[in-house]
């Protein structure tokens, strides 16, 4: 299917509404229009951008970056719009303005938890991509803020919750169909090459790398840094467990309906390249709870050999059988004797190591969700208390990796228990007057 023709049809089928009763009062009236900003711009931003302009009822009337190249990606996309957005570099000036409803976050990830909280203490609706924060401590601040400010809604980019077939076959799950379900396998592959030996030099004059940085303490600039090489700097980015592991985390976490983990462990390293990139290019963590469940994840970043037949998925098995995903909305429930019961196919394909849009159209589903929920017709999918849940995973892997340790974990709010060393990596500092606060 076309993607232009699924957003149409996914947007006015979730919304209940058909191209011939097309209503011009109610929830789609102008007077209930959505108007969004978007903040980055160079890759999933200027996507988000256009996928959300083409929703029943919704502007996009600003978009933020720092670096003209993005820009000039952002406002591309919206060559023929009857109406401009308007382009603000400077998120802190971006947030004042009055006139629009909530603020699309696809920024490096340093930002995204200042950027959130920017918004909601402004009286935004905050959509922000994964993962909702830098470290464990910025997760938890973006749940107080949700808890502060009731009215604002804090949506993940956690895009497999809004599926309709996942939806169900979580449901289905939670049921019994596959028994006592007891472990998640999830996993990750790309090929990624090399980023090399970066050189110092001067910043280029299409970007200001000051606010690029932000709320990161000052570096010197590299020239294989921005736009995409950041991820792999423990100073900027998650590394590809926060990149790419959420998701599938995130799914075997709600299939399984566990929460903070007991323990956790990790293993891998910088093995395909010897270059800038710090964190790992293959790592293997596992993680349990302390209600007889677990959940593995295995990411190899630099050999996209697939696995299970695909380049990412999870796995749930049972007592009685076994739920496969591999890596989109599709699903096979197979028996104790591995005789398939089940099978749901993917309706809006994508490729699971695309940068910009794994899912392809099949995110319009938590797109719509999320400006729903802002009209009041339904409840956001993926919120931040769930985001956060999944996203420590992340972490609390990369801070095992990091330590070389074991990390025994409070199952009531996953913090690193008698391990000084390793909570010191909780939180991160910051430059001087741009502390994240609520």
């Amino acid at each position: 299917m076309q993607r232009r023709t699924f957003i149409k049809n996914a947007g006015l089928a979730t919304a209940g509404i058909t191209i011939l009763n097309f209503p011009v009062f109610g929830k789609y009236a102008p007077s209930n229009k959505i108007t969004v900003a978007v903040m980055g711009l160079n890759g999933r931003g200027t996507y988000l951008a256009e996928s959300f302009s083409k929703l029943p009822n919704v502007e996009v009337a600003y978009l933020c970056d720092v670096e003209e190249g993005a820009i000039a990606k952002g406002m591309k996309a919206f060559a023929n719009a009857e109406r401009k957005p308007i382009v603000i570099k400077d998120i802190r000036e971006l947030v004042t303005k009055k006139d629009f409803d909530a603020l699309l976050i696809a920024a490096p990830d340093h930002w995204h938890t200042p950027a959130a909280i920017l918004g909601v203490t402004h009286g935004k609706h905050v959509y922000v991509e994964k993962p909702c924060g830098h470290n464990p401590y910025e997760g938890e601040l973006l749940v107080q803020a949700m808890n502060k400010y009731p009215k604002q809604f804090i949506q993940m980019g956690s895009q497999r919750r809004s599926f309709p077939t996942l939806i169900e076959a979580a449901k289905q799950v939670q049921e019994g169909i596959i028994g006592n379900a007891y472990f998640g396998r999830s996993w990750y592959n790309n090929n990624r090459k090399s980023i090399g030996i970066g050189k110092k030099i001067p910043v280029p004059p299409t970007l200001d790398f000051d606010l690029w940085q932000g709320p990161a303490p000052r570096k010197e600039y590299k020239d294989n840094l921005v736009h995409y090489n950041w991820h792999w700097h423990w100073h900027w980015g998650t590394a590809e467990t926060c990149n790419n592991a959420t998701h599938e985390l995130d799914c075997c976490r709600w299939f399984l309906d566990v929460n903070y983990p007991t323990k956790v462990t990790s293993a891998g390293g910088r093995y395909a390249f010897k270059d800038d990139w710090e964190t790992p290019d293959t790592q293997t963590a596992s993680f349990e709870f302390g209600n007889g469940k677990g959940i593995s994840w295995e990411g190899r970043s630099c050999n996209n050999y697939p696995t299970e037949g695909s380049g990412r998925g999870f796995i749930i098995y049972g007592d009685k059988g076994t739920l496969v995903n591999q890596g989109n909305d599709d699903y096979k429930i197979l028996d104790y004797n591995n005789k398939l019961v089940k099978e749901v196919k993917s309706a809006g394909g994508g490729n699971g190591a695309n940068t910009i849009s794994a899912n392809g159209d099949l995110d319009t589903f938590h797109f719509i969700n999320f400006v729903e929920a802002i009209r009041g017709n339904t409840k956001i999918t993926a919120p931040v208390t769930e985001g956060h849940k999944s996203v420590l995973l992340c972490h609390l892997a990369n801070i095992a990796q990091r330590t070389g340790r074991t990390l025994h974990c409070d199952p009531l709010n996953g913090h690193i228990l008698n391990d000084a060393g390793a909570m010191k990596l909780w939180r991160r500092e910051y430059q001087k007057g741009w502390e994240p606060k609520i």
